[in-house]
């Protein structure tokens, strides 16, 4: 998934940041409110992780203006406040969930894939096509029954093609879902990950590229 870290703490930024790489996923960081308007602008998130005291602009307007946008983003909002109040006044915004502070990075990472699951409507959450499955809480991936041992972006490409549940997936698309804002879309990036796609899963090949247009699983 893409996901953007909105957090004026840095050094807590990068620690789930590099908490959530671990698990496959693309992640952006913005340390202010305005920061993070800009991206949203930009990128296509599936979760935004927000702080809610934000300086520049607050939590609460960047959450609102989400809303107002009819973005399918789904919110996780941090805050260091517990009472039962600050929880209702932020899912009130629109936040999807709230999570307070300090917290457990593996609950946090498990609220974020339960999120990401609701952005797209009906996506299991064990994905299987083409004697493929791939279990994203676990982080596995079989073939006819034997594990496949991939890399976090090999992982990452390999879960947007079997979402699309055989429908073509750009390039594009790939490279905004499995890697930052900071990837070259002309490095080949996404070419070299489906290359060893192929070469780990095996034959009978099953990944599909037509020229132009992107890759599927048929």
């Amino acid at each position: 998934m893409r996901i953007l870290v909105v957090e004026d703490e840095r050094m807590l930024a990068d620690a789930i940041a590099e908490w959530l790489r671990e698990e496959a996923h693309a992640v952006d960081v913005a340390g202010d409110g305005a920061a993070a308007l800009e991206r949203i602008g930009v990128n296509d998130y599936d979760v935004v992780i927000l702080d809610r005291d934000l300086p520049r602009v607050h939590g609460d307007e960047v959450c609102r203006r989400m809303v107002a946008d009819g973005r399918a983003t789904r919110v996780l909002m941090l805050t260091a406040a517990a009472g039962v109040g600050d929880r209702v006044a932020g899912l009130s915004l629109g936040a999807d969930d709230y999570l307070t502070k300090p917290f457990a990075m593996p609950e946090l990472a498990a609220r974020v894939l339960a999120l990401g699951r609701r952005t797209r409507p009906g996506a299991p959450p064990v994905l299987r096509r083409a004697g493929i499955t791939l279990d994203p809480a676990r982080r596995e991936v079989t073939r006819d029954g034997r594990y496949v041992s991939l890399s976090k972006k090999e992982f990452a490409v390999l879960f947007e093609l079997l979402r699309a549940d055989g429908t073509v997936v750009s390039a594009e698309h790939l490279l905004e879902k499995a890697w930052d804002e900071h990837a070259d879309p002309f490095t080949g990036a996404v070419r070299l990950a489906i290359l060893k796609l192929r070469r780990k899963l095996g034959d009978p090949q099953i990944i599909d590229t037509l020229p132009g247009v992107g890759y599927r699983i048929a």
